[in-house]
């Protein structure tokens, strides 16, 4: 094991059997009988973890121990003691002791508590990759299988949880393996989107998921009728990974109720899916009905101007007569305003909110150097999204409004994917920009490469022009022009960028959480 023990009891001849033990299973073990010793032994040696004794003449375990603390704060410190009082327990664990065992104790009990203060990480890590080895087999059978949305959920509610396990681990031949199962799904998933995507337009589809014109009538007015105060939390490019990030920090005001997704509209983009998420209609239809509220690609103005219109229009064509509310928050002061007037949200019926942090970090990451090297991955961007996340006013309003009573749902418009591999396309100056898919006319790409609709009418998109037609990159693909083509990959290569097709782009949690049961 190569772990140095100090091991400290007044005792000490009479644990000689256990110190050999020990020392068979490949530790390293010093002894001593007294606090003194002990104080002196670690200011000559390190040690990876200590045992104490709690009741030792002279300076007693309680009184080296905070000694111990001052000169190797670090070490993981085993308390072993006769008494079980309370109060000793208490004086123990507040002086952040690692363990504590009752005497008698035998061996194995020690070895227990040993690896799991020493070398739980490992023993974990290796377990996790047993088990996704395990697992690899199953998970590949599914994607043959998989013929719903839903049963596309399932896939990659697998590959997430996995993702997030073996992210410590140190064994980079699974992360290799994970990486590339990942890849062969996002593959099998564009060809389901190819497949079905266009029929789910049709009328009377049966396997049509909850899409974003259709969440708000499916799923958070169904909350409203159930809860009486209901709070939409709309984070901008939020995924499920990183929702399993934060969703520990909600365990102490709040109780997870459903875990579930929604399929984002394509283009994953904001202009097109949140407009049809808050206008409860098709980016085409929004265009029929409001053509002064859209704008196309292709013209000047803000795409996202009218959203808190979009949604008291559907409110009412649902005959719902309540009070709501509608922040947007994409200023950096915009969440200390939100708290300093929560007031006028406690006595709403429907409350929304819309985050932009992570989008505005996104586009940060792109754009500035060290924004990209502290969130140079994947697993850096979740771990960002934590920091942020635990630290933010957002989490303090949720603390609030759960608080009032308020039933919060948590969601997205679109996530976004991660890019590495650049595909060329070629298009006049009316095509529109992104890089995850383009609109317009004489496009000129390999139609192997990506997902063509040449009639955006049957699936509900509007049209700049009488040819215009949509392409989207798959996978990690990302669209790049011949003109200046090195200058712009270099640039764009490993960002995290939305509106195209994958899995993490379109399958958009949706999380309920209700005010914590006492």
């Amino acid at each position: 094991m190569n772990a140095n023990i100090l091991w400290v009891d007044d005792e000490i001849e009479l644990l000689k059997p256990h110190i050999l033990f020990l020392q068979g299973k490949g530790y390293t073990v010093d002894s001593c009988n007294n606090g003194y010793d002990a104080i002196e032994a670690i200011t000559e040696s390190i040690y990876d973890l200590i045992i104490l004794d709690e009741m030792m003449p002279g300076l007693t375990g309680l009184e080296t121990l905070p000694r111990i603390k001052e000169i190797r704060p670090d070490t993981p410190v085993i308390m072993v003691t006769k008494s079980e009082e309370e109060n000793i327990m208490d004086r123990a664990v507040g002086s952040k002791i690692a363990d504590y065992l009752i005497k008698p104790v035998n061996p194995n009990q020690v070895l227990l508590s040993i690896k799991k203060n020493l070398h739980a990480d490992r023993l974990v890590s290796q377990t996790n990759t047993s088990d996704y080895r395990e697992q690899f087999t199953q998970i590949n059978s599914l994607f043959s299988q998989a013929d719903t949305f839903d049963d596309w959920t399932v896939i990659y509610k697998k590959l997430v949880g996995w993702d997030v396990e073996l992210s410590e681990s140190s064994d980079k031949s699974m992360h290799e393996v994970l990486a590339y199962q990942k890849i062969e799904a996002n593959n099998e998933y564009a060809k389901f989107i190819k497949h079905n995507y266009q029929e789910w337009f049709k009328d009377k589809t049966l396997s049509r998921p909850i899409m974003s014109h259709t969440l708000m009538r499916n799923k958070v007015f169904p909350l409203m009728d159930k809860h009486r105060k209901v709070t939409f939390m709309l984070i901008d490019n939020f995924r499920y990974d990183q929702w399993l990030m934060i969703r520990s920090l909600m365990r102490g005001f709040c109780d997870v109720v459903s875990e579930e997704f929604y399929c984002s509209i394509l283009p994953t983009a904001t202009q097109y899916a949140r407009n049809a998420l808050f206008a409860g209609l098709t980016p085409l239809a929004i265009e029929k009905i409001m053509p002064d509220l859209w704008l196309n690609d292709n013209e000047e103005g803000g795409k996202n101007r009218y959203e808190e219109e979009f949604l008291r229009r559907q409110l009412q064509s649902f005959g719902r007569n309540c009070k709501m509310t509608f922040d947007k928050l994409a200023r950096p002061d915009s969440g200390k305003k939100l708290l300093d007037n929560l007031d006028r949200l406690y006595s709403s019926d429907l409350s929304v909110i819309v985050y932009n942090f992570l989008d505005i970090l996104s586009h940060a990451r792109t754009d500035t150097e060290i924004i990209r090297e502290l969130a140079e991955n994947e697993v850096a961007f979740r771990s960002l999204t934590r920091s942020w996340f635990e630290h933010s006013d957002l989490l303090a309003i949720m603390r609030h409004l759960s608080d009032k009573g308020h039933t919060l749902v948590i969601t997205s418009d679109h996530g976004t994917k991660h890019v590495d591999n650049p595909v060329r396309i070629l298009g006049d100056r009316e095509t529109s920009p992104n890089l995850r898919y383009k609109t317009g006319r004489n496009l000129d790409y390999n139609p192997k490469h990506v997902f063509e609709i040449t009639e955006p009418e049957k699936v509900h998109l509007p049209k700049s022009n009488i040819t215009s037609t949509y392409v989207f990159a798959t996978g990690s693909d990302f669209l790049v022009y011949p003109n200046n083509y090195n200058h712009y990959v270099r640039y764009y290569k490993n960002t995290f960028q939305h509106g195209g097709v994958s899995m993490e782009e379109m399958m958009v949690p949706f999380i309920v959480l209700t005010p914590k049961r006492i």
